[in-house]
């Protein structure tokens, strides 16, 4: 992502209120993709990704932005317990910034907190191998954290603080 001034100022575009939505687990190594319903009432996981270089995440992530005619996209806001961002959300926030330029869509992001662990503790209520649990958490955080945005009666609220 490169660090040009306007690179990091997301689409101002309204954020819909119908069509699919893309949902992140924002990481470093990987990243879960998870979808909405055009209603914008149901996510699910759609995989996960490692990540290889700048133009290969963009050429992935645009594939699957025009497959799915995604109208806006969600990332999850790693914050810390007192609700502080660190260098992680930072980074989370560069990244998504990156993703609405391109892609020419808005971006909201969302608490991400618990959504590991809760699709962890999902995942090993499930009595599968931890390998196959390794397959299925990132897209598992995504859906998690795309559904809480979908759930959510505000969804312009802003986790953190800037």
């Amino acid at each position: 992502m490169n660090d040009s001034s306007n690179a990091n100022q997301p689409c101002d575009a309204e954020f819909p209120a119908e069509g699919r939505l893309l949902g992140l687990d924002y990481g470093t190594k990987r990243i879960g993709i998870a979808i909405s319903t055009f209603e914008q009432n149901i996510a699910s996981p759609l995989e996960n990704y490692t990540r290889q270089s700048e133009q290969q995440d963009q050429n992935l992530l645009s594939k699957i932005i025009k497959e799915y005619q995604c109208q806006g996209l969600v990332v999850g806001l790693p914050v810390h317990m007192s609700g502080d961002e660190g260098q992680k959300a930072k980074e989370a926030r560069q990244f998504g910034n990156w993703i609405s330029q391109f892609a020419n869509i808005p971006v909201r992001y969302w608490d991400e907190r618990y959504s590991s662990a809760t699709a962890e503790e999902f995942l090993a209520n499930l009595n599968i191998s931890r390998q196959k649990r390794k397959a299925y958490l990132d897209k598992l955080a995504a859906q998690i954290i795309l559904q809480s945005f979908l759930d959510s009666s505000d969804r312009n609220q802003i986790p953190g603080s800037f």
